[in-house]
């Protein structure tokens, strides 16, 4: 099968997995693993923050980045189809307290006069403060859209100007950089917390880091525990994290391409596919993905009437032109 349900699925390459079996390691919970502090003093460096710290996953990051700046009976602003409003099981309000409201944006990306018009000050006992606004680069459910720093500035203006905070789901800002030739310090310059993951497009098997100032990644480090997600001799992890930053950076170039090629194939104009991730339009999607299936090529509905296509570190480029010649044959023309 050729798998293009997400780019999660991807498996350690054996130079990785040789870099996870020769990695010095320690106790993290002491702060004693060397791996990860390389790890987490690398990415901290790349965006240009103080520092950074390895979670388990990306919705932890997220939870811990969100909470350092919206505490509880406080809002985040978030686009509607943001993946911390639709994927990460109401982590925010049962672990944080935080409530969300959300504008909406074709292609996943900002709304300045809807952010505005939505903000509530501090007033006192009456209304629920707008603390956060959070935004996601590339966009999962908008079809990996990207967003560059020309956007997200004059949002940071006015974030700043009310003395809040800017928050980047940054899962796929690896895809972004690559797309865009932005440089990753730029993007960090952006916000004031963001979250990086390293098992999608960049191959790690776990592993996603939250990025900002150091008092507030220290405080972070102790939710992280309360939350259980002290990890013990981790580096065997960092390191995959580690390779990946060496070797599966630019080749992301590939992913895009190949999803390009498979946007065609179905019928998606590719000028609009700026990184790995393809959503399809189908009224008949359940009966689309299971034909896909049926000739070895397995693809996700994200609704009814929608498909995503992601590509990803396993597909090679004849993976990718089998796979767009069944999409086509699916394809009404």
């Amino acid at each position: 099968m050729i798998d293009l349900r997400s780019d999660t699925l991807t498996q350690p390459t054996d130079a990785m997995r040789a870099a996870m079996a020769a990695a010095p390691v320690g106790d993290d919970v002491y702060g004693e693993d060397p791996t990860v502090r390389e790890l987490e003093e690398r990415v901290a460096g790349m965006f240009g923050h103080e520092a950074a710290l390895f979670t388990p996953t990306g919705s932890m990051a997220n939870v811990l980045a969100v909470r350092l700046g919206a505490g509880p009976g406080t809002e985040v602003l978030c686009e509607s189809s943001a993946h911390i409003a639709r994927a990460e099981l109401g982590a925010h309000g049962a672990y944080s307290g935080v409530t969300m409201r959300t504008w909406t944006h074709p292609r996943g990306g900002i709304d300045l006069a809807a952010i505005e018009a939505m903000w509530a000050p501090d007033m006192g006992p009456f209304f629920v403060q707008t603390r956060m606004v959070s935004i996601e680069n590339t966009h999962n459910f908008a079809g990996g859209t990207v967003l560059r720093p020309d956007d997200i500035l004059p949002l940071r203006d006015v974030v700043d100007g009310h003395d809040a905070w800017l928050h980047m789901d940054g899962a796929r800002l690896w895809n972004a950089h690559v797309a865009t030739g932005v440089p990753l310090s730029e993007y960090g310059a952006c916000a004031g917390v963001l979250t990086v993951c390293l098992s999608k497009g960049l191959g790690a098997p776990v592993g996603s880091l939250v990025v900002g100032r150091q008092a507030h990644i220290d405080e972070s480090r102790i939710w992280r525990k309360r939350m259980g997600g002290g990890m013990r001799q981790v580096g065997i992890l960092a390191a995959a994290g580690l390779h990946a930053l060496d070797h599966h950076i630019e080749r992301l170039a590939d992913d895009h391409e190949h999803a390009r090629l498979l946007a065609e194939a179905c019928g998606v104009d590719p000028a609009g596919v700026e990184t790995n991730i393809v959503v399809v339009p189908r009224d008949d999607a359940a009966a689309f993905v299971a034909g896909a299936a049926e000739e070895g090529v397995r693809i996700g509905a994200v609704g009814p009437r929608a498909v995503r296509i992601v590509t990803h570190l396993d597909v090679t480029r004849a993976d990718a032109e089998h796979a767009a010649a069944v999409l086509a044959r699916l394809t009404p023309r």
